[in-house]
């Protein structure tokens, strides 16, 4: 990859990045268009199902400069007629010489693009470095429910020092810091949908919005779990009675992530209580953990996770440490399972 190849594939994430577009089904894509010479002529991005995806979008914007020219691309260019046509053959009819191109599209339907496109006589390069890296994790919880045929799954946990979501008389808000709180709203950006228990909705009657960072518009879908009714006085309770939320009546992790799945939800970000974390951890469905830890200490109240049946430190479940940042006074740690726990996984952070 050329220096400006590199920067164009910066570019192009963060046109993939553009606030506002619904994260799921379709990945979210960007592309910009280079001239010999390095010169940018083409910028787009995928605004969602049914919208011209990222390369006919800058090859539109470039116009008869594509001729000779690069696209660089966050992820491999599609090879296949679905409510849009091939991205291989925009490519080839708008006379691009040399694709650059992040992550290799998973998918059965999309992946083959590059080998076309190299059949064709086409310069194809899968990207490498810092950039490549970063398109690869932005789209690694798409690539992963393609894969896997169920959403990827994030646990949000915000405990003080000593493991706890609560103080003793149930008060919660708010243990973690401002900052805490809007990279919570970041995450939210990012997803399809935000699951919580009905427990959480009886208690705390939250919202579940984006309300704290730009999402241009885009708010992920409210989805609730469990056998309980809500009350009809919560925000939520409303929501569902719209059509605006999802109420998943079971207590099964598996039979939510199903039903997520068939309504095109790839990414799914659990916020619920210790019982429901507990719940889905317990079935081997989470995928990623962003715990915060507050410099709190309270002595007494609600632990952070319930019962995961694990009766030995033999027994304890083992995660990889993946990032630890500060947020204001917080720290935010990720984590991943580790293969040691979940061998048959196919890990795509």
């Amino acid at each position: 990859m050329t220096v400006d190849e590199q920067v164009a594939l910066a570019t192009a994430l963060d046109l993939a990045r553009t606030p506002g577009v619904p994260p799921g089904p379709n990945p979210r894509v960007g592309c910009v268009i280079l001239t010999p010479d390095g010169g940018v002529v083409g910028r787009g991005w995928h605004r969602g199902a049914g919208t011209p995806h990222a390369e006919v979008a800058a090859l539109a914007e470039a116009g008869e400069l594509a001729a000779g020219a690069t696209a660089v691309v966050t992820l491999e260019p599609c090879d296949h007629q679905g409510r849009t046509g091939p991205c291989t053959q925009a490519l080839r009819d708008a006379g691009i010489a040399r694709v650059v191109y992040a992550m290799t599209d998973p998918s059965e339907t999309g992946g083959g693009g590059a080998a076309r496109l190299a059949r064709d006589g086409v310069d194809v390069v899968l990207a490498e470095g810092e950039e490549a890296r970063r398109a690869r994790d932005f789209l690694a919880p798409w690539a992963f429910a393609v894969t896997h045929e169920r959403p990827y799954v994030t646990v949000k946990v915000a405990a003080s020092l000593d493991g706890r979501v609560a103080a003793d008389d149930g008060s919660s808000r708010w243990i973690t810091g401002d900052e805490s709180r809007r990279d919570v709203h970041a995450l939210r950006a990012d997803v399809d949908a935000v699951v919580v228990g009905t427990g959480t909705v009886a208690i705390d009657d939250p919202h579940l919005t984006v309300r704290e960072v730009d999402a241009g518009g885009f708010q992920p879908i409210p989805v609730i779990v469990g056998m309980r009714e809500l009350p009809e006085s919560a925000h939520l309770a409303q929501e569902v009675a719209r059509g605006e939320a999802m109420h998943i009546r079971s207590h099964d992790p598996h039979e939510a992530l199903a039903q997520l799945q068939a309504r095109g939800v790839r990414h799914v970000l659990v916020e619920g209580g210790p019982t429901l974390a507990a719940a889905w951890l317990r079935a081997d469905v989470v995928d990623r953990l962003i715990w915060f830890v507050a410099p709190v200490i309270l002595g007494a109240g609600a632990l952070a996770m319930g019962d995961l049946g694990v009766r030995t430190l033999t027994d304890a479940r083992r995660w990889q440490v993946v990032d630890v940042c500060r947020r204001g006074d917080d720290a935010r740690i990720m984590a991943v399972p580790t293969e040691r726990d979940r061998p048959k996984r196919t890990d795509v952070d």
